[in-house]
This record gives structure tokens, C-alpha cells and sequence, in this order.
């Protein structure tokens, strides 16, 4: 084993302890793996490792710019309205019964995520699902999952249907071999759809939990409150003692949420630090906490605050939640680092994160695409961060703006024309793609702006790492390696004749467990070479392999870190880690037992 190899090996495994650990961002590892193979490749000019030029050839590799455009084309229908069309259609069904709405839901989520990106189609949904949820008188959590899952049933059906299926497609290509075709894993997808409806339909009432969100932490005293702001008067006994200290809080019906001092909020805890004259006092007050409030010594409460202080009014405090939206600019900060309270004119009262809620040390948690947020603010505040994009406000629809939805004809003919060119062939897809963003810039559809911040950057650098080490493995013969090993592994112990689909059923597990802890979109550009490699050395065609590397970085639902839409539903369903492993795995179970059953006798080992 020469040194590159274990150098490449070395890697490997530093990219999977990385994302498994997450004490660095995911695409931050990928960042970190090309880098370091950059320099190394640089330094030593070894001729084993790829070249300077051809590690630079991943970024003209074409599924990358593919998924690019498509997370653009899926952000043109979201802001057209076109993705509402289903809000609609579910309203409508309200009225049915449970398994007969969650059977019309799945269908129809499925059938708009085989050709938009799954994570805008459950951001929309979500809050729709849970107003859908109260009127039905059914637990949100008995939803989410589902809608989750439906999405992913839609992605293993087409090309378009998640960004797995191209990258793989677009390796397959690099490799001298056909692209997958537009409707090619419906063969597969298809099936999966059928056996997962009726999986969770038959057992999903049961096995899905009865969860409350994340307002249940909250007592019902604390769900009826008024928000009010004081300031500390000059020359008040309060300077110098915390809040508990002075027993201003002591039974009086009061919570205080904040201080602001000289424009900018406290960090910690509130209760805690010493006060100030000149602090303002966020609180927020029970009906009967109000007059005590006004009595209290040492503060003044009034509607205009002196000295330029901004006007704030007593005003009925409600409480929302709210997912950060995978494009928001505030991820990756804390709320002190934002001036949360100074800039949405609301206070933060818990944050939701893989299955926790976290009501201590707020100010120094960064935020994720993902967490739940708990607030609280007046009706005006509520109604101005809905209208942002860096929250998705969960008890209301999001609304397009008016003068998009003339454009929505556009959009979706756009995305149909896309279907239609790459399934006869007339264009490769990237090309398709391409001309249709275009054209959906140009007629208005959305501005420039918004189309480079609706791509997923984070998952573009974590295929461009990926597809880096990828190509590390193969050109040290690393994954050549792998690929003899296993089939090693195999021969050693399995008939002739059943050496293909045993090999087939362990390419599957291997990916689908890399899918489970790791990204989609790494688990594939890291087996789809190996099985290209593991093809090779067998003989035969890489197809089937490569289709069940497809299938099972889609079929993520075991876990709720696999997938993203699965992380987006964990903290708004507040689910428990072992909920999507006690209603997700025998889904695994089924996606596999279809893909081995399905795959040879569509893709054989020729």
C-alpha cells in the first residue's frame, strides 16, 4: 500500500468522523478535504495523486451547475405561487378522514417533489399542515413525518427529483457511460412510492407519535401574556442588583424576557445581571402582572421613552414559531450577533434543536438552518418577519406576492419544458436547465439576487469535496482497493450466481448507512466510484449498482439528520431522534428489499 493510498484513506476518514461529529460544518469538511488535497497534490507532485489541473476539473463537472439551476427553477415556483397550487387541493381535503387525507397528501407532495426540489416543497407545506392539523384535531407530529417522507418518495422517481440522482448521473457520464434518464429509476421509485403510501397509511397512526410543538415547554400562564418595555429611573435602588435580587419578580405575574442597554441587548441571562440606570426592561406581563408592573419602584412604564429612545407601546404579546429558512443570512450567528431584538422586534424564548428544547444560554447558541424558534412580539412585529426571508413564521402560509402569481404560467412552463427536452434526449439536461433559468431572469419571474441566494452553496462545496476525493480514490487505485476487497469479501463465500446480487444488496446497505449519518450527496459521490470501481472489476455493466446507490442516498429516513427536509420537520413536530428510527426503518427495510428485487431484473449484469 504506497503512501498516497493511505494518505486518500486518511481523508476518507477524516471527512466521515467530520460529518458524523459536526463540530465543523459539513461543507466546511468538504472544503477542508479539497484544500488539503490541493496542497498535498501541489507539494509533492506526486504521480499518483490527481494534478492541480484535474482536481480544478471538478468544478466543470456538469451536475453541479445542473443542481444549481434547478434549486433556481424550484425557487422560480415557489415565489410564482405555483408550489401553492397543492396548499389548495389539501384544504379542500381537510374534511376526510386521517388515512384518507395522509394517502391524497403523500400522493400529491410525491408527485410535485419528483420534479422540484423536496426541501421549498415541505418549507411551503409545513405551516399549511399544521393549520390543517388543528382543524382536523390531529397532532401535527402525526403530518410531518409523512410529508417528509413523501418528498423523498417523489425524489427516487425522476432525474429532476433530487440532487443525489444528478450528481450520480453526472458521474456516470464523466465515466464514459449514458446519463440517467429523466424517468429511468421510476422502474424503482415507483414501487417504493406504492409500498411506503401504504405502509404509512395502514401503520402510521400508530406508530407515528402524538407530539406537542414547541409552545407546549410553556405553562398556560405563560401563553397569555403583554409585552411592555421600562427603563430603570435615575437614582433608583435597583442600580446594582439583578432582578432576583431586588424581588421584582417575586409573584408579581412578570417575566423579563431582556435588557437593553445604550441600544444593545444584555447577554445571558436577563435575571442575572446587574442592573443599570437608563436599562430598558423587555417584560412580558400577565393581564394581572400589568398594574403591578405600573407600581413597581425604581421603573417607569410609559409609551414614549425619552432621550431617542424608540416608541414602544404596551401591546398583547403572541407567541410563534419559526424555522430559520435554508437561504437566511442571520445561520451561523447567535442572537447577540444578530440584535435579534433590536432588528425583528421580537424576543426569543426557546430554541428547538434535534429534539431539545434550549431555553438557557440563547445568546450564545448559532443558530442553524433548521432550529425552532419560540417567539414573542406584538401582531405588527409578527406580521413583518413573516414577510422576510430568514424565518418561516409556522402558524401561517406564506403568501407570494401578487404580482408574481401573472408569472406563475411561465415557471411552470419552464420546468415542463425542462422534463420534456432532457426525457427525448434533444439537449443534455444541464443545457435545458440552463436556458430555462434564462429565461425565467429575463421575464421576471425572480431577480438575479434572489436566484444566486436560493442555491444551496453549502451543498455545491460539499459535491465539489466530495467529487475531489473521489477522484484522489481512483486515481491512487483507493477505491480499486475498496472495490477488490469487497469482491473479495463476497466470492469467498457466496455462490457464482448470486455474487451480483449479493454485491448489489451490499452497495445499497453501505450507502444507505452513509445516508443516514452523513450527506446524500456525499454518500453518492463517494460509493457511485467505488461501484463503478467494484463493476470493473467484476465485468459487468456499473447501471444496476450505480441505480441502487441512487436509491438508497434518497431513501434517508431512519434518521432525522439524513435528509434535510427530514431536519426541517424534527424540530417543528418537536419528534424525539427514536421516532424516525421506530416509523423510518422498516421504510429502509422496504426500499431495500424493492431495490434488490427490482434492479436486476430492469438493470442485468451483463
Amino acid at each position: 500500500m504506497t503512501w498516497e493510498i493511505l494518505f486518500v484513506f486518511a481523508l476518507l476518514i477524516f471527512a466521515i468522523i467530520s460529518f458524523i461529529w459536526e463540530r465543523i460544518s459539513a461543507d466546511l469538511t468538504a472544503l477542508t478535504v479539497f484544500g488539503i488535497l490541493l496542497f498535498v497534490s501541489v507539494l509533492t507532485q506526486s504521480e499518483a495523486l490527481p494534478t492541480l489541473d484535474h482536481l480544478l476539473n471538478v468544478f466543470g463537472n456538469s451536475a453541479p451547475l445542473t443542481i444549481a439551476g434547478m434549486f433556481i427553477v424550484s425557487a422560480a415556483l415557489e415565489r410564482t405561487g405555483a408550489i401553492d397550487l397543492i396548499t389548495a387541493y389539501l384544504r379542500k381535503l381537510a374534511r376526510f378522514p386521517y388515512r384518507s387525507f395522509l394517502f391524497i397528501m403523500i400522493l400529491g407532495v410525491a408527485g410535485v417533489s419528483a420534479f422540484v426540489n423536496n426541501t421549498p416543497v415541505v418549507i411551503v407545506l409545513m405551516p399549511v399542515i399544521l393549520s390543517l392539523s388543528r382543524e382536523m384535531g390531529v397532532a401535527s407530529s402525526k403530518l410531518l413525518i409523512p410529508l417528509s417522507y413523501a418528498s423523498i418518495f417523489g425524489g427516487t422517481c425522476t432525474l429532476l427529483g433530487t440532487s443525489t440522482n444528478l450528481l450520480a448521473s453526472g458521474i456516470l457520464r464523466d465515466a464514459g457511460h449514458a446519463p440517467i434518464g429523466m424517468f429511468e429509476l421510476a422502474a424503482v421509485g415507483l414501487p417504493i412510492l406504492t409500498l411506503g403510501t401504504t405502509y404509512l397509511v395502514l401503520f402510521g397512526n400508530k406508530l407515528l407519535p402524538h407530539r406537542e410543538t414547541l409552545t407546549s415547554i410553556l405553562s398556560d400562564e405563560e401563553r397569555k401574556e403583554f409585552i411592555t418595555e421600562a427603563f430603570v429611573r435615575a437614582g433608583s435602588d435597583l442600580h446594582g442588583k439583578t432582578a432576583i435580587e431586588s424581588g421584582m419578580l417575586k409573584g408579581r405575574g412578570i417575566r423579563l424576557l431582556e435588557i437593553v442597554r445604550h441600544g444593545v441587548a444584555v447577554q445571558g441571562d436577563p435575571k442575572k445581571q446587574n442592573l443599570q440606570y437608563g436599562d430598558r426592561l423587555v417584560l412580558a406581563c400577565r393581564p394581572s402582572g400589568v398594574a403591578e408592573a405600573h407600581s413597581m419602584k425604581g421603573i417607569t412604564i410609559q409609551t414614549e421613552l425619552a432621550e431617542g429612545l424608540e416608541t414602544i407601546a404596551t401591546d398583547e404579546g403572541a407567541l410563534v414559531e419559526g424555522v430559520i429558512s435554508p437561504h437566511a443570512s442571520i445561520a451561523g450567528l447567535t442572537l447577540g450577533e444578530i440584535n435579534f431584538r433590536q432588528r425583528f422586534r421580537m424576543v426569543v424564548v426557546a430554541v428547538h434543536r434535534k429534539g431539545t428544547n434550549q431555553r438557557e444560554r440563547l445568546f450564545s447558541l448559532r443558530l442553524k438552518p433548521g432550529d425552532t424558534l419560540l417567539m414573542m412580539g406584538s401582531t405588527k412585529a409578527i406580521d413583518s418577519l413573516a414577510n422576510s426571508d430568514e424565518i418561516i413564521i409556522l402558524d401561517r402560509p406564506r403568501v407570494p406576492a401578487r404580482s408574481l402569481r401573472a408569472k406563475m404560467p411561465i415557471s411552470i412552463g419552464i420546468s415542463a419544458s425542462i422534463v420534456a427536452l432532457a426525457t427525448f434526449n434533444v439537449v443534455p439536461i444541464v443545457a435545458a436547465v440552463c436556458l430555462g433559468v434564462a429565461i425565467l431572469l429575463l421575464s421576471g419571474c425572480m431577480k438575479a439576487k434572489e436566484a444566486y441566494a436560493s442555491v444551496e452553496w453549502s451543498i455545491l462545496i460539499i459535491i465539489f469535496g466530495m467529487l475531489a476525493l473521489g477522484q484522489a480514490m481512483d486515481s491512487t487505485g483507493a477505491s480499486l482497493m475498496i472495490a477488490q476487497s469487497m469482491t473479495g469479501l463476497v466470492s469467498s463465500f457466496a455462490p457464482d450466481q448470486y455474487q451480483n446480487l449479493i454485491m448489489l444488496a451490499l452497495i445499497y446497505i453501505i450507502t444507505s448507512t452513509f445516508t443516514e449519518f452523513l450527506s446524500n450527496n456525499a454518500a453518492v459521490a463517494l460509493m457511485v466510484p467505488i461501484a463503478l470501481g467494484i463493476a470493473a472489476t467484476l465485468g459487468i455493466d456499473p447501471r444496476p449498482f450505480v441505480v441502487a446507490s441512487c436509491i438508497a442516498a434518497s431513501a434517508s429516513f431512519a434518521t432525522p439528520i439524513g435528509y434535510q427536509t427530514n431536519t426541517y420537520v424534527y424540530g417543528v413536530g418537536g419528534y424525539r431522534f427514536f421516532d424516525f428510527t421506530k416509523v423510518g426503518l422498516p421504510l429502509n427495510l422496504i426500499c431495500f428489499t424493492v431495490t434488490v428485487a427490482v434492479v436486476p431484473i430492469f438493470w442485468g449484469f451483463n
